[in-house]
Order: structure tokens, then C-alpha cells, then sequence
């Protein structure tokens, strides 16, 4: 059966408005979106709170978190990290919620000597329960330029994503009895700190003082917040499209350095059930 122009409108129409009830887009401000939450005058907001820096110096690193908790959604926020030699310094970007049973999904970004790569290192904790990381070089200089770091958290899955590229996609197995990140509404949280008992080759590495202060900026936060977080889930895009699967494929073949769920030394008994899924 035919539809007329009119009706056809009218489609359109009920689409766009059940849609604005499904998300709400949001560009940030960080005056009105985050606290700065430790460091003392450490952490700054410039330029009308479009901008914030976290620097980090012998007594003391730095850090923000989110005014607001959110549960489903997407995430963005664009960092430039410590350039030259970062070497023993993290600088972590999270949600997380709070107690001994929290989730968390983790970016920490630990620093190296000059000429070497960032290591990108990703975990996700569920029930309070962590270990399962994956590391990635960039490809790219991280602390030349502002880039995208992403979350898209959704019953079905997480997805990591740099410059819009997935990296890693953590999927809901509560079939086979893995808890899920679906109840715990998170905050967001950044630091910058010094972990040079092992951040930068498991602690060979030291930091080198004489190059604090070490700062990180950011820019840019935006959140498509989920408003019914179940419908939104099955609204929005269920899976990776095969373009991005391609990417996936490209940024794990070329540029991961550890997988947690390859590493039969930790797990000599088969990888965790999870990874079998």
C-alpha cells in the first residue's frame, strides 16, 4: 500500500519526535559539568569553560570528575597528553561508579621517554571485579594534537573508540554468567599522577622531575545521554557497521600489545569465559 506525501510527513515527524525522546545531545562546559576535585591550583578551566588542564609536579598530580552521573550513553572528550618525556606518568579518563562492588571503564594513557609511544591501556571492572585489559600503541602522536577518546555504553556492549575508531568492544556475556556494567550509574573522572613504580616498562623507567610541571589538557566533552536507557539501546545502532568492523580489525591486528584474554601464562587454564564469547 502507497503512502502520500502528507502522510509521509507525518512519519518523519512521529520519527524525529520519538527520537528527541530517546537521547539528549550535549556539548559540554566544564564550569558547569565538572568539579576539580584535587591538586589545589593544579587543575585549571580556561576560555569561558570550554577548556581544562590537569598538571602534575613532585608534590602533587591532579584531577576532575563529573558533576552528574549518567547510565547509557555515548562519551566523548578530546585530550592532548604530556608531551616529550612523560615517562612514569598516567593520565587517566573514566567512568566509574563508587563502592566494592563497582563498574568502571577505564582509558589510562601511561607515559614514556621521548620518540617512544604512549601505551593506551582499557579495562573494564564489573562487580568490582578488574583484569581485563588490553593495550594499544596510537597512531599517531597523542600529545601533538587533540584527538577523540569515546565510550559507547549500552546493555548490549561497550564500545572504545579513538577518532571515532573502534578499538575494542566489551560484550554483554551474562549469558554465560559474566556480570555487565547495566545498574551502577557512573561519573566521569580524570587524573594526571605519577606512577612510575610502574607505568613506563613495569617501573624500569622513572619520572624525571626536572621536566615538571608535566600538564595534559582538554576539550570538547559531549554526551549523548540515554533517557530511557533500555529503548535507547535498541534504538541506536545495535552493533558495529562493516566498515567499522574493518577498523576494529585493523587497530587490533597492527597496533594491540597485550589482550588479556590471549595471555595463557595469567590464565594457564583457558581464558576467562568471556573471551570464549
Amino acid at each position: 500500500m502507497g503512502i502520500s506525501s502528507n502522510g509521509l510527513c507525518l512519519v518523519l515527524l512521529v520519527g524525529l519526535v520519538f527520537s528527541s525522546l530517546m537521547v539528549a545531545t550535549y556539548a559540554g562546559n566544564f564550569y558547569q559539568d565538572f568539579d576539580l576535585t584535587w591538586g589545589g591550583n593544579r587543575p585549571k578551566i580556561f576560555k569561558g569553560g570550554q577548556l581544562l588542564s590537569l598538571s602534575l609536579d613532585k608534590v602533587s598530580g591532579s584531577g576532575f570528575q563529573s558533576k552528574k552521573e549518567y547510565l547509557f550513553g555515548r562519551i566523548d572528550m578530546q585530550l592532548k597528553l604530556v608531551p616529550g618525556n612523560s615517562a612514569g606518568t598516567v593520565t587517566a579518563y573514566y567512568l566509574s561508579s563508587q563502592g566494592p562492588t563497582h563498574d568502571e571503564i577505564d582509558f589510562e594513557f601511561l607515559g614514556n621517554l621521548s620518540g617512544d609511544p604512549y601505551v593506551l591501556h582499557t579495562n573494564v571492572f564489573t562487580q568490582g571485579k578488574g583484569n581485563r585489559e588490553q593495550q594499544f600503541y596510537l597512531w599517531f602522536n597523542p600529545s601533538r594534537n587533540f584527538h577523540t577518546y569515546s565510550v559507547i555504553w549500552k546493555p548490549q556492549h561497550i564500545i572504545f573508540l579513538v577518532d571515532n575508531i573502534p578499538i575494542r568492544v566489551f560484550n554483554n556475556a551474562e549469558s554465560v554468567g559474566v556480570p555487565f556494567p547495566k545498574s551502577q550509574p557512573m561519573r566521569i573522572y580524570s587524573s594526571l599522577w605519577n606512577a612510575d613504580d610502574w607505568a613506563t616498562r613495569g617501573g624500569l623507567v622513572k619520572t624525571d622531575w626536572s621536566k615538571a610541571p608535566f600538564t595534559a589538557y582538554y576539550r570538547n566533552f559531549n554526551v549523548i545521554e540515554s533517557k530511557i536507557s533500555h529503548s535507547f539501546a535498541e534504538w541506536h545502532t545495535n552493533a558495529l557497521d562493516a566498515p567499522s568492523r574493518r577498523r576494529l580489525r585493523w587497530v587490533q591486528k597492527y597496533f594491540m600489545i597485550y589482550n588479556y584474554c590471549t595471555d595463557l601464562k595469567r590464565f594457564p587454564q583457558g581464558p576467562p569465559v568471556e573471551c570464549r564469547h
